[in-house]
Parts: structure tokens; sequence; C-alpha cells
């Protein structure tokens, strides 16, 4: 993207103006950690009011079911929502996988593209279920050598190394109670040698610090490194449990954390130390996670979350909006591994949000920018991802927002139906 002083003209040639005056700009948004595919079961009653470990063994059953179909539906709606709250990178975190779900990560892939939209998709996985004491039912774990010779053909098939990247295509062993410590290490060489990204979920409850230690004898952070996790290849989503000692490990390898404000509420899992996690030197990101715990993939409504609970732990003048803005998008990219995304300097990506502030809510405010957060902004009037609009007068280039919601909330209907 290049940026020109009032008055000057750009080097490259012009083919559209916009007249942006009665908006804020912020740097496209990038969200770190979803499930996209829990978008079809939002506020779902049997999981209503659980904590992470019972919500979870009730929705297992459910998601068991899930087939290709019902896969590219859930994933175009996430998509949709969160460009339309201003999110031009989307992330991914993937692992549900069935004999009716075998192409979850390649859907992903052609619905990005078709959006044209910026995609950090991640080849999740879970090998350890319930008959060997973890936590998902057996129909949808995969053994280890299938896990790994999938997770090679999405990196050689759609990732992108060079600046300005569409797709990229990390590695995501689920959890410490989903996946064995040889899978966990493998996907560790694995990424290595393909030099490609790790994520997982860690530190996000107090009873996953006692799963690992009555099964590994060590605390979740240790059971990482021990795997050969603790780099700056890594990012976690949640990284809610951590001591002292843990943040400055983190900080020190550089390893990345995607806060997740809305779920950790929902599940009552805790407060993420974001400013001590920052101070230390680990980059802190936003995220929406999936819809079945946060039950929207709003990050522009994260963003205010964000605020608000970073308050409950530190004063307001430590958790300003400029940082919540700052983790939503610098620190997501640095989470993603991007240093070409996440900002407005010349050279970076031409990847933008545009909000008005003409609704009821932002009568009378005197910081445009401040109030993005304090009043509540919703959605984006206007979204550019690679400098092509893909949200204009708030909605979505080229989707039929309706006919979308109609085939989706049907989906929905016939997985619940399947039970």
């Amino acid at each position: 993207m290049e940026k020109v002083a009032g008055g000057q003209q750009p080097h490259q040639p012009v083919n559209e103006t916009f007249d942006a005056s009665e908006h804020v700009l912020l740097p496209g948004l990038v969200n770190t950690h979803h499930h996209f595919y829990q978008t079809l079961t939002r506020a779902y009653s049997p999981a209503l009011n659980k904590e992470l470990f019972p919500w979870l063994t009730t929705l297992y059953d459910v998601w068991a079911n899930l087939n290709d179909s019902q896969m590219a539906l859930a994933s175009e709606l996430a998509m949709v929502e969160l460009l339309m709250s201003g999110c031009t990178t989307v992330a991914d975190h993937h692992y549900v996988f069935s004999g009716a779900l075998v192409n979850a990560i390649d859907c992903q892939v052609e619905t990005a593209q078709r959006l044209g939209v910026r995609a950090a998709l991640t080849r999740g996985s879970m090998s350890v279920g319930r008959d060997d004491g973890g936590l998902p039912p057996q129909t949808v774990v995969q053994d280890e050598q299938t896990i790994v010779d999938d997770s090679q053909r999405l990196i050689d098939r759609y990732h992108q190394r060079a600046e300005g990247a569409m797709t990229t295509i990390a590695l995501a062993p689920c959890s410490p109670f989903s996946v064995s410590r040889e899978l966990m290490r493998e996907s560790a060489r694995l990424a290595e040698k393909n030099d490609v990204r790790l994520h997982t979920h860690l530190a996000e409850t107090e009873d996953e610090t006692a799963y690992c230690q009555k099964l590994f004898g060590m605390r979740p952070l240790d059971y990482l490194e021990d795997s050969g996790w603790l780099t700056d290849r890594t990012w976690l989503a949640h990284g809610i449990h951590f001591n002292d000692d843990e943040i400055q490990r983190l900080g020190r390898a550089g390893t990345g954390i995607a806060h997740c404000p809305s779920s950790n509420m929902v599940l009552g899992s805790g407060l993420c130390r974001t400013l001590e996690l920052e101070a230390a030197g680990s980059p802190v990101g936003l995220a929406v996670d999936g819809s079945a715990s946060s039950d929207h993939s709003n990050l522009a409504s994260e963003m205010r979350q964000a605020l608000l609970l970073g308050r409950l732990r530190y004063s307001p003048s430590q958790v300003t909006h400029e940082a919540v803005i700052r983790w939503a998008t610098q620190g997501s990219a640095r989470c993603l591994g991007r240093t070409d995304i996440g900002g407005l300097e010349p050279g970076q990506q031409a990847d933008l949000a545009l909000f008005k502030l003409d609704e009821p809510r932002f009568s009378g405010a005197e910081n445009p920018l401040a109030a993005l957060l304090l009043c509540g902004a919703q959605r984006a009037d206007r979204v550019m991802v690679a400098g092509r609009w893909r949200v204009t007068g708030g909605q979505p280039c080229d989707v039929d927002l309706d006919a979308l919601m109609a085939r989706h909330d049907e989906a929905a209907r016939q997985l619940r139906r399947a039970i």
C-alpha cells in the first residue's frame, strides 16, 4: 500500500478514488483464533451454562456428525461475519474430522478465495479419544500418520510464502487432552521442516492444568516446551493460567497469545494476563474464538470486550482503546508471523476497515477512535482486502446474505437432528 501526504499524487496509477472524510479508518483487523464450524451450534441449549470440559463433551457428539456441505456453509458465514466487522485476515483452527468430513481445510481455502479474504488456516487434529483417556469420541480422532500425511499435503498445496500471501497453513494439534505427546513432537518437527507456524489451545482452564499434571507430571507450559513448541513459531489460544515465571519464559521465546475475551467470559475460564505477557515479549493478538463459546464472529465487538474485561484486571490508563486496537491489528499480525499486514505504513498490504459513526450509539462522541470501542461499533461500512473492496455500504460484496443465512440455519437444524 502506498501512502502519500496531502496534496501529493501516488506513484502508481489510480483507477478509483473514495472520499473517506466521514469515516474512521483502521488497518484491517486480524483474527487469530476461531472454529468456523461452531457457527452451527450457537446458543445450543444442552451446552449452556457449562465450563469448558463438560461443554466440550456435550458438543463433541454433535460435531461428530458434521459433513462437508455443512462445513462449507459454516465457513462462509463465519468469514462473512468477520469481514462485515472489519476483519480482513481470518484465522481458523479446525480439528474435527470424521468419515463424513474429510475435506474441511480444502473447503475453507476455496471459500476464502471466493470471498477475497486473507486466511490463516490450520490443520488441526485429535488423536486421543475417550477410549484412551481423552475427551473426544473415537469417531472424530484420526491415526497420527493420517494427520501428518494430510498436514504435508495441505502445506504443499496451499501454503503461500511471499509477502501479501492470501492463504497460509499452520499445524494445530487441538490440545493436551486430545492429542498424544508424540503427535505434538512430530508436528513441531514438521513445522520446522516446512517453515510453517504452530498453534494449539493452552492454559485455558485450571482443569487443563490438573489434567497435564496428572497425565504428564508437569504443567501445560512445561509439556509444551518438552514437546519442542516453546518458540517464536508458536501462537497459543487463550493463555490464561500462566504463573509469573511462565510468562517470562513465553516472552523470552516470543510465543504469541491469542486473547479470547468473550469465550473466556462465557465459559468462566479466567482473565488472560495480557499486559504482563506483552511486557515480557510475547505478541498478544485478539480472537473471537469459536462461535459456540463466544457465539459470534465479530472482531469489532471483541475489541470492546477486550477493553472492558482488561479494565477489571488493570487500570483504565493501562488498557486503552489504542492498546486494544493494537492487539487486533499489529499484535494479531505478529501472532500469525506477518509483518506485511496490521498497519497503515507505506509498503503494508492494502487491507483497510472504514467505520461510519452515523448510528444513535455514536451521537455526541468527541473522540472518533475511542468511540469505536466505547460506543460499541458492530459493523464496518467498507472493508478493503488486498486493494479490493469486499464490503461496501455495510454489506459483503458478491454474497446473497439472506440466502446464505437461510442455508446456514437449515444446516444447523440438520446437524441437531442427526444426534
